[in-house]
């Protein structure tokens, strides 16, 4: 595109530095960048996890800007949103700073407040940015701008929300502005961040999801996904794609035809995705195995608990245990990689509850050898629709942009999990964690290891049965040989650190 021409003026996108390695260009920002390419703006895309210099990045390009988007999830990704704004509001003050993303969307008046941030767009962004920056280009007024909160003189706006649209009538992601080949650096992978939809039609009480999406799951049909999705491989040699979808096969015809087209394409790599086990359970072992040969090597499961009072109280009534079996054992068939989130401290859960959820995934996980788990504390996001019962619980809600930055995955701002309660849950989570890594220790392993793996499985089953967890002497032999792995992916498995957060 000649820009010096066409353009209506230049947009700068922005992905703050986080904890853990890129999944390949934000997903996000190349959406924006698509539909303001398409409405002729130049877009510049600056992602700090390939861009080490980023904030003279920033300060260069934002001073031919209009404005500058910043995409912000809650946590610690916040500190770099707010560095980088008040950056651009020391070097090209005349930018409009924009935030959008997650926290944005679901604390709007507590970002807004902050004097670096100008705008902030609420939920679905590809129209709103573009009309943002048509109406910036021309200074024209932002009052009939649906989708946003701004400023007027000191006082707090808040447009009318926009309706969520489907996805299918917004331009294709702006996928050639990635460097792939710096991507590749950085994490050692060609891989390939992409989304077949959005929303899904479950109503957690813990999950941000319903609260944006309304539990309406938007989709790209099959065909549009299949001939995309390959076409993007072949064109920029991916061999991994991470799929983004809340829950991917939540309609099965249309995620077994998306599988069947990617066997007929005959176009190879690997791919992983999110879902829910009950409509894995509703697949049969052979589409599971279609699945398989697609190249499906990973699964990520929300399963949170085993206890049914606490599923209860999750609202999460879709999840029985019995599926939780059969998705591993179907997994298992087909050669397919499970992970298994846990979500541990949750209001009304007792020891009782978490006693169980570790005995039952201790049974699936001595089953099935392609199972793994992720335990997380609960973390009360901003939004989600317990926030009632928790405020009365004594829940503290950070009130302000920089308080949310200390809430990582795991955060523990829970009253009623403290001292003696906190330390017993960490000892028996060691415990469970130790006993599902040890029992996959292979014939190909050292003396050592198999050595400590027959000396302390036994004696940790026994603990978990008993409820007993003093003088933990497996867990000091187990430092000889063994990193306990405490945190995966939801959306690829991979091991994380322990403040990293994962994809809901």
């Amino acid at each position: 595109m000649n820009t010096s021409i066409q353009s209506r003026g230049k947009v700068v996108l922005f992905y703050p530095p986080y904890d853990g390695p890129p999944l390949g260009a934000p997903l996000s920002l190349l959406a924006l960048a698509g539909t303001l390419r398409e409405a002729r703006f130049e877009v510049v895309l600056i992602d700090a996890a390939i861009q080490s210099r980023y904030l003279d990045r920033i300060a260069e390009e934002c001073k031919s800007a209009l404005c500058i988007g910043i995409s912000v999830l809650t946590g610690p990704m916040i500190r770099g949103a707010i560095v980088a704004a008040q950056h651009v509001k020391r070097h090209a003050p005349h930018v409009t700073v924009i935030f959008g993303g997650w926290h944005p969307t679901l604390c709007p008046e507590s970002t807004l407040r902050e004097p670096y941030v100008d705008i902030v767009v609420r939920g679905q962004g590809e129209v709103t940015i573009v009309e943002l920056a048509a109406a910036l280009a021309a200074k024209h007024p932002l009052d009939l701008i649906a989708g946003i909160s701004w400023k007027r003189d000191g006082r707090l706006i808040q447009n009318f929300d926009r309706r969520v649209q489907p996805i299918d009538t917004f331009a294709q992601p702006a996928f050639d502005l990635t460097d792939f080949d710096s991507y590749e650096r950085v994490t050692g992978k060609r891989e390939l961040a992409y989304a077949t939809s959005v929303g899904c039609p479950y109503a957690c009480n813990y999950c941000t999801d319903m609260v944006v999406y309304k539990r309406r799951f938007n989709a790209y049909d099959a065909g549009h996904v299949v001939a995309e999705l390959t076409g993007l491989v072949q064109r920029y040699r991916i061999t991994h794609v991470a799929l983004l979808d809340s829950n991917f096969p939540v309609d099965l015809r249309r995620a077994i035809a998306i599988t069947q087209g990617i066997v007929d394409s005959g176009v190879k790599f690997s791919w992983t995705f999110q879902a829910s086990t009950d409509f894995i359970c509703r697949m049969t072992q052979d589409e599971v195995q279609l699945l398989a040969d697609s190249g499906v090597n990973y699964m990520g499961f929300g399963t949170e608990s085993t206890s049914k009072t606490v599923l209860k109280m999750m609202n999460k009534r879709h999840q029985r245990v019995d599926e939780m079996y059969e998705t591993a054992r179907k997994a298992s068939l087909a050669g397919i990689r499970v992970n298994f989130n846990l979500i541990l401290g949750y209001p009304g859960e007792t020891e009782a509850d978490r006693l169980e959820t570790f005995r039952t995934m201790s049974d699936i996980g001595n089953q099935f050898r392609n199972v793994r788990f992720s335990p997380n504390i609960f973390t009360p996001y901003p939004g989600i629709p317990i926030w009632p019962q928790l405020r009365e619980l004594g829940v503290s809600e950070p009130q302000t942009l920089e308080d949310w930055e200390n809430m990582p995955l795991g955060a523990n701002l829970l009253p009623w999990l403290k001292s003696r309660e906190l330390s017993r849950l960490n000892r028996m989570l060691e415990y469970f964690l130790l006993l599902n890594q040890a029992r996959r220790r292979s014939s190909g392993d050292s003396f050592l290891k198999r050595l400590t793996t027959s000396l302390i499985c036994n004696p940790i089953r026994w603990r978990l049965k008993a409820s007993l967890f003093f003088f933990p002497w497996e867990l000091w032999l187990s430092r000889f040989s063994e990193d306990i792995v405490k945190r995966r992916s939801l959306v690829t498995g991979a091991e994380l650190p322990v403040e990293s957060a994962n994809v809901c």
